[in-house]
């Protein structure tokens, strides 16, 4: 029992020194200024907002990703396996790449409007930062569906096919259970990174829209009330453990 104490203690001492240590000076840091945040209607607001765009983007990365992991798998193409090395490339961009993208196809001044073709605002509003973290998130959710689907023994589809099962009812009734742990894996991720995103928000700008991430920059950077900002990252913090034990309790 001795021995099994003294190997966990390095472990916990790293977990205390890089997590614990600085989450309590943040918090200490916050002093008085709870009452002051965390009543006003922007920190609501704020918190809303997070939650809306994470939770709509999650949404959208579990549609897409399901339907483009079926077509990868069960509906080859010319090109297919380069496509799938290509969503493993993705995985590897910093997000701020796909908002500058976006901006220069879809801004004020991108592509799409010189060519005269429309002026199209859409990437400044918070469905436009929504489309954003679906396409930079979408190859989370692909790539352990992809996974699980190489796993399901094609004779299960065979006969489920045999025994008079259209291909939606095989999709939902055989391959959807199959793949549920890793859709519920690549969901919970994409939940949680959508939470903590910054570099989309940032680089886009929308318009009237501050998530919490934001709001720690705001107040920390830009306002230098270094109180409100650790608020902020408190809350942040807490709302990401919140997601997580969230999620372990579904997945158990």
């Amino acid at each position: 029992m001795t021995r099994r104490a003294l190997w966990t203690l390095p472990p916990l001492l790293l977990v205390a020194g890089f997590f614990v240590y600085p989450l309590t000076l943040t918090a200490l840091q916050s002093g008085g200024a709870w009452t002051r945040v965390a009543t006003s209607p922007e920190f609501g607001r704020t918190v809303l907002r997070t939650l809306e765009i994470a939770v709509c983007a999650t949404i959208g990365c579990l549609l897409l990703g399901t339907f483009f992991a079926l077509v990868l798998t069960y509906a080859p193409f010319p090109g297919a396996r380069a496509v799938a090395r290509l969503i493993d490339t993705v995985l590897a961009f910093p997000s701020y790449l796909i908002a500058l993208a976006f901006t220069v196809l879809y801004g004020s001044a991108g592509v799409v409007d010189g060519l005269g073709i429309a002026t199209l605002d859409f990437i400044y509003t918070p469905a436009g930062l929504v489309f954003a973290e679906i396409t930079f998130y979408t190859p989370f959710v692909m790539r352990p569906l992809l996974a699980a689907f190489g796993q399901v023994p094609p004779a299960q589809l065979e006969v489920a096919a045999s025994l008079g099962a259209r291909p939606w009812r095989v999709v939902r009734q055989v391959l959807l259970p199959e793949a549920l742990p890793a859709l519920a894996a690549g969901g919970g991720l994409t939940l949680l990174l959508t939470l903590n995103e910054f570099g989309l928000v940032l680089f886009i700008g929308a318009k009237d829209v501050t998530t919490l991430p934001m709001l720690v920059y705001t107040k920390g950077l830009v306002t230098f009330d270094q109180a409100g900002a650790a608020v902020a990252a408190v809350a942040q913090v807490a709302l990401s453990l919140t997601v997580y034990s969230l999620y372990r309790r579904v997945a158990r």
